[in-house]
């Protein structure tokens, strides 16, 4: 009996291994593919220009370009999704009927099912012509709507997971609250969302990452030209989309245009590893405040 529970025991951890390993995987193919690159392009130009032509027969390498338009329609799409999707999970929690919390709450997460190129087209074909009409100069490829729609598609990570902190703070606390003379909404916002930040706060992160590392939106709806502007009228590229555009482009394996995508994808890697250590080093602060 003890053989096979040890046998059980290193399947389990082969099978958990396996992340680790897929993990040290992309970071080595990561750094080889940039040291490479690097070694024709100058880092202090790629961290520094604010040009990204490395297709054109003017090459610059500036990664900055790509940053600022992935940095841009993430903003836009927070901004969308964190008070939305706060709400519904406060209202969900503090407001709802118990039924119609069960019938609400898997409608949401419906929309983090859709694939996402529907949603690209949606943002081109519906949200850009109606943005149209109150912002005549607006560009058919532009970051504000593909923020606005990846917003959209974001919510469920911040509302239901939100929702599932707020849920799992003792009840003892929110009662406390009430028979103090505390209203829903002071017990809410001064008692539930504060005990519950530690999990809001991941929800947030998740959903950062997710607008961070979203395609196929910012493909369709914000264009494909790097420019360095914050400016969400006019279309932008992100290094997702700038990966795709030359993974699937006419860039021949092993030239310098080629390797531009693995240069861009630790810039990215390194992107999301020092937010999200920031984040976990946040949400360990809180959860030592509110214990």
């Amino acid at each position: 009996m003890k053989y096979k529970e040890k046998i059980i025991e290193i399947f389990l951890k082969l099978c958990a291994s396996i992340t680790i390993f897929t993990t040290i995987g992309i970071i080595a193919v990561l750094l080889f593919e940039s040291i490479s690159f690097f070694e024709n392009v100058s880092v202090f130009e790629f961290f520094t220009d604010t040009q990204w032509t490395p297709l054109f027969s003017e090459k610059h390498f500036g990664i900055l370009a790509l940053v600022s338009g992935t940095f841009l329609t993430a903003a836009i799409a927070i901004a969308v999704a964190l008070p939305i999707g706060l709400t519904i999970a406060i209202y969900l929690n503090m407001y709802a009927p118990k039924n119609f919390r069960k019938t609400l709450k898997p409608f949401l997460e419906i929309l983090a099912a859709i694939p996402t190129v529907v949603y690209g087209f949606f943002a081109l074909t519906i949200v850009t012509p109606f943005l149209q009409t109150i912002y005549p100069d607006l560009e058919t490829f532009n970051s504000l709507s593909a923020g606005i729609v990846m917003g959209i598609m974001i919510i469920p990570f911040i509302s239901s997971l939100s929702e599932d902190a707020l849920y799992a703070v003792p009840k003892s606390l929110k009662l406390a609250a009430f028979g103090m003379g505390s209203t829903r909404f002071q017990t809410a916002f001064k008692v539930m969302v504060p005990a519950a930040s530690s999990g809001i706060i991941v929800s947030i992160i998740l959903a950062i990452s997710r607008a961070i590392g979203e395609t196929m939106i910012v493909a369709i709806a914000a264009g494909q030209q790097a420019q360095f502007t914050l400016d969400p009228t006019v279309p932008v590229q992100t290094i997702t989309s700038y990966i795709v555009q030359v993974s699937m482009g006419d860039a021949p394996q092993g030239s310098i245009e080629y390797k531009t995508i693995f240069a861009a994808g630790l810039t990215l890697f390194l992107f999301t590893f020092t937010l999200n250590s920031i984040s976990f080093w946040i949400k360990k602060k809180y959860q030592e405040k509110y214990e």
